[in-house]
């Protein structure tokens, strides 16, 4: 059992000393063994230990009859041990996996609840880390999925913290029996049809008659995989310096890498730079999917290609490859007559729209891009609006969503571009300032 029981509340301690100056820790309690055994910790210790404000969590998914009496069940604990308890009701959607489903909605309930300077606590234990270990390895998970569960990561505005990894659940089962813990006995973790159950039940207990120490060998497995992690990480890091260079449309506040420095990197060290840049954005393909990648680097010069991702697209311009998600893959609808040019115009789905200088005479009208537009330049003459872009290198996902000015049918003004902003034919010039999506997953 390698340290002894009593031992534990001293570790436990030990494992959250950083994170004492919290004001609250709050803990994800299920009901099940390991959340209780969490929760009587941790209300045990607030007696004699100076502790942040303590706060329990049950998360009720409603996906069997049975769990509609849990919330009872916890309330009563968390009476008895002087911790306040909010319950919180989720919507799972349905999917190919209920387990995940069911954890994604459990997770953004906690992630809307945590608030900054505050930590969720929850009750992974040692085995936990091994079953999670060998269920990525039996899908083909890379190093980043192998490098398992790690003791803390942000979450929402806070932080999500796992004091019991380095425990096993024997030790848990002997602390509960020791001090005559009453827990809930989910009768889903019985059922085989899910993955984690079936390895919890089967095929672990073979493992470790053969093998005793097959958890504590996994695990530390897990722990070196977590450090090459940490080494491509850092890797990436280095390789995104060089390739994330400025663009003369940063501007427009997306996240953009420059292709032909990227390019040069081996395609190994290619995946691993976009992945890093890519996760903050979206969840990331498998490796089946990585094909999308290279058909977008290796597209021919003058292509558009765009490679769609769970929540966005990558789309390459300009010898760029930019990140699009939100409001940037939504048709805009018309916007019209421009009543007081005084004011800023708000344009749906596309930012602000506003003048500097002395304001052209009206009525004044704002359009998007349909084709055939020609501008009439000083000096110029009539020039192609598509033409005009091309020279100025505007990307094509924009071209698009740039406002056009007109007056009595007349194309006056493309909003920022130098020279065809207004301020060739006037004292003025027409801003644009694209809509500030938060970019990360929400």
């Amino acid at each position: 059992m390698g340290q002894s029981m009593i031992d534990l509340p001293t570790r436990f301690l030990l494992n959250l000393k950083p994170w004492r100056n919290a004001a609250t820790w709050h803990i994800a309690f299920s009901g099940g063994l390991d959340s209780t055994v969490l929760l009587h910790l941790l209300a045990t210790l607030s007696k004699t230990e100076s502790l942040p404000a303590l706060s329990a969590i049950h998360v009720h998914h409603g996906l069997q009859a049975v769990a509609d009496a849990w919330p009872e069940h916890c309330r009563s604990e968390c009476a008895a041990l002087s911790v306040p308890l909010q319950v919180l009701r989720v919507q799972v959607q349905p999917g190919a996996s209920l387990e995940r489903a069911a954890r994604d909605a459990r997770y953004q309930a906690f992630s809307e609840t945590v608030q900054a300077n505050e930590v969720l606590l929850t009750a992974q234990h040692r085995d936990d880390q091994a079953e999670t270990l060998l269920f990525r390895l039996l899908r083909g998970a890379g190093v980043r999925g192998l490098s398992a569960m790690p003791g803390e990561r942000p979450l929402g505005k806070g932080h999500l913290l796992r004091p019991l990894l380095d425990v096993s659940r024997a030790e848990l089962v002997a602390y509960a029996c020791a001090q005559g813990l009453n827990w809930i006995e989910d009768p889903s973790n019985q059922d085989h049809q899910y993955s984690r159950n079936y390895l919890r039940h089967q095929v672990f207990p073979t493992l470790t008659e053969r093998w005793p120490q097959a958890v504590a060998t996994m695990v530390r497995s897990a722990a070196h995989l977590s450090e090459a992690q940490g080494l491509l990480g850092d890797l990436a890091q280095i390789d995104l310096a060089s390739v994330g260079t400025a663009s003369e449309f940063d501007w427009l506040g997306l996240p953009s890498l420059e292709l032909a420095s990227f390019a040069q990197l081996s395609s190994a060290r290619q995946r691993n730079a976009l992945s890093h840049w890519l996760e903050p954005l979206t969840r990331l393909p498998d490796t089946d999917h990585w094909s999308g990648w290279e058909s977008l680097r290796d597209a021919t010069g003058d292509a558009s290609p765009i490679w769609r991702l769970a929540d966005g697209e990558l789309h390459r311009s300009g010898g760029r490859i930019w990140w699009l998600s939100g409001h940037w893959l939504r048709p805009l609808p018309p916007v019209g007559t421009w009543l007081d040019p005084a004011l800023p115009l708000a344009l749906p789905d596309n930012g602000l729209l506003s003048f500097s200088g002395a304001i052209p005479d009206g009525p004044l009208q704002i359009r998007y891009r349909e084709g055939g537009e020609v501008m009439a330049l000083p000096g110029r003459g009539h020039r192609d609006l598509k033409r005009l872009l091309n020279e100025s290198g505007v990307p094509s996902f924009v071209r698009g969503r740039l406002p056009l000015l007109y007056r009595d049918g007349q194309l006056l003004a493309v909003a920022n571009l130098k020279g065809l902003d207004g301020g060739a034919i006037g004292d003025w010039h027409l801003h644009w300032q694209p809509q500030n999506e938060d970019q990360g997953l929400s």
